[in-house]
């Protein structure tokens, strides 16, 4: 109960807090659509010279199978400086490595961005002695998603 407040309380004064859940999804409210959000982030990626490997539009898809979605988009990036020394320190990384940002319309018109925590993944998959690797890809993840969502 007291985190359910705590939760509520800081709802109202920092109104563009960063949603971190205990699954490891960080998610941050934008100030764009989900499109431009992601037009953002994969230009501040390709600007720092980080792989887009693919994106792709669930609500398109959805909708070539005659079904409604909220606009939603999923955004997959890579560098392989930072992710192959983790996949070799324990190659199942390799399930969450690419790494993945979701741009995603909620049912009241807000637009989230969402990807994982390197903590979590790092958590998940029992990684050992990649602290400078974390905390660097953590600050990236943190600057690259900050300037998509505008905040």
């Amino acid at each position: 109960m007291k985190k359910i407040l705590l939760f509520v309380l800081a709802s109202f004064f920092v109104p563009q807090l960063a949603i971190a859940s205990d699954a490891g999804l960080i998610s941050k409210p934008s100030k764009y659509s989900v499109k431009v959000t992601l037009d953002r982030l994969e230009d501040i990626l390709k600007k720092k010279g980080i792989t887009i490997a693919l994106r792709w539009s669930h609500s398109n898809k959805a909708g070539s199978v005659k079904m409604k979605m909220r606009p939603t988009e999923i955004l997959i990036f890579g560098n392989p400086k930072m992710g192959s020394p983790l996949m070799i320190n324990q190659q199942t990384t390799g399930l969450d490595l690419p790494l993945k940002a979701l741009a995603w319309q909620d049912k009241k018109g807000q637009v989230w961005l969402t990807y994982n925590s390197p903590a979590y993944i790092s958590k998940r998959h029992g990684l050992k002695n990649q602290d400078k690797i974390l905390k660097k890809m953590t600050g990236a993840l943190n600057k690259f998603s900050n300037f998509a969502t505008g905040n």
